[in-house]
C-alpha cells in the first residue's frame, strides 16, 4: 500500500497537469476499475476478519487522498485549457454586428392582439374558452336544438356523439354567464373548426365573439361599439353597415359590413361592385339564451358580435387565399 502510494506520488509530480487527457489517465491508472487503488481492496479477500478493518480503513484514506489529488489537478488542467482557447480566439468587440433575421410575430397573432388590446381598453374581460365542446354549449344553450335548420349552416367535426370541436367561440359566452352575474362585458377570442375549405374558408379558423350584458343596454350601443371598432382595425375612414340577418342566439341580428378596403367603398372586383365587405355578425342576445344560464331577460338586455380574425387579416393585408396564413411559407411570412 505504501508503494502504491509513493507511486502515485512520483507519477503524479511528473506528469503534465496542464494537460486534460494525462490527467484522466492517471485517474484511471489508480481508481479505474482495474486500478491499482482497486486492485488493493480486492486483497481483502485474502486477509482475515481481524485484519480487514484496519486495512480497510487504510486502503480508504488512501483512496481519498488520491480523488482529491485527481480533482485538485482536473481542475487546473481545466482552467489551463480555458485560457489556451479565450487566447487563441480572442473577440474584437468593436467590430460591427452581423446580424441575423429572426422573423417576425404572424399577421393573426396581431390582428388577435390588437383586438384585445382594444376591447380590454373598454373594460371587457379576455376568457379563450376551450376547443372542445358539449353539444348543449355549443349549439343548444345558444338557442339552436337538435332539429334546428340552423345547424346544417355549420358543417361540424364530432369527437363523440356528445363532444364536438366548437363551431364558434359562443359558448364561451355561455360558460361566463353561468359563472358571472351582470353587469357582463367580455371578449372570447379562439380557435374554431368547421368541415369547410376553399379560397375563402378553412376547417380551423380563430374567430372573436363579444357579448354585453346590462340593463338597459340597446342596438345603439351596439352599432356605436363596432363602428369604433372597425375604424381602429381599417382607419377613421372606414364606414359600417348593418344587414339584418338570422342567428339563433340573437334577435334581431345583423350581418356587419365595413366599407371595401381594396376601392374605399367605390365598388371593385374583390367587393362585387358593392363597395362593401362582410366581417361578422351580431345582434341583441335572444332572451331565450338567457334563460338557458339563469339571467333575468326582464331585467337584463345585452348584445353579441363576431368575428373572423382570419377574414380581418386577408382584408387588412390584402391576402388572396386564407390557406397563406396557416401554410407556414416563409416566403409569405416574411412580408409581415
Amino acid at each position: 500500500m505504501i508503494s502504491v502510494k509513493e507511486q502515485f506520488k512520483n507519477e503524479l509530480s511528473q506528469a503534465d497537469l496542464n494537460d486534460e487527457a494525462s490527467v484522466e489517465n492517471l485517474r484511471l491508472k489508480y481508481l479505474g476499475k482495474k486500478g491499482l487503488v482497486t486492485e488493493l481492496l480486492k486483497e481483502m479477500a485474502t486477509l482475515s476478519a481481524e485484519e480487514r478493518p484496519a486495512f480497510g480503513k487504510q486502503v480508504n484514506e488512501l483512496k481519498t487522498e488520491i480523488s482529491e489529488a485527481i480533482e485538485q489537478a482536473k481542475e487546473k488542467a481545466s482552467v489551463f485549457a480555458m485560457a489556451q482557447k479565450l487566447s487563441v480566439g480572442k473577440l474584437d468587440i468593436s467590430l460591427p454586428g452581423t446580424g441575423y433575421l429572426h422573423g417576425s410575430t404572424h399577421p393573426l397573432y396581431d390582428i388577435r392582439e390588437e383586438i384585445i388590446d382594444f376591447f380590454a381598453n373598454m373594460g371587457f374581460h379576455v376568457d379563450f374558452g376551450r376547443d372542445v365542446e358539449t353539444d348543449w354549449y355549443n349549439f343548444e344553450a345558444l338557442n339552436t336544438p337538435k332539429d334546428h335548420p340552423s345547424r346544417d349552416m355549420q358543417d361540424t367535426f364530432y369527437l363523440s356523439q356528445n363532444a364536438v370541436l366548437r363551431t364558434q367561440t359562443s359558448g364561451t359566452q355561455i360558460h361566463y354567464m353561468e359563472t358571472h352575474k351582470p353587469p357582463i362585458k367580455m371578449i372570447a377570442p379562439g380557435h374554431v373548426f368547421r368541415a369547410d375549405a376553399d379560397a375563402t374558408h378553412a376547417p380551423m379558423f380563430q374567430q372573436c365573439e363579444g357579448l354585453v350584458v346590462d340593463e338597459n343596454i340597446t342596438f345603439a350601443q351596439l352599432k356605436g361599439t363596432l363602428a369604433l371598432f372597425t375604424q381602429k382595425l381599417f382607419g377613421e375612414n372606414a364606414k359600417t353597415r348593418f344587414r339584418p340577418s338570422f342567428f339563433p342566439f340573437t334577435e334581431p341580428s345583423a350581418e356587419v359590413d365595413v366599407s371595401c378596403v381594396f376601392c374605399e367603398g367605390k365598388g371593385c372586383r374583390r367587393c362585387k361592385g358593392t363597395g362593401w365587405m362582410e366581417i361578422g355578425g351580431c345582434g341583441s342576445v335572444d332572451p331565450a339564451v338567457f334563460g338557458n344560464v339563469g339571467i333575468d331577460a326582464e331585467k337584463y338586455t345585452g348584445f353579441a358580435f363576431g368575428f373572423g380574425l382570419d377574414r380581418i387579416a386577408m382584408l387588412r393585408h390584402h391576402i388572396p387565399e386564407i390557406s397563406l396564413l396557416t401554410s407556414n411559407d416563409q416566403r409569405f411570412l416574411e412580408q409581415f
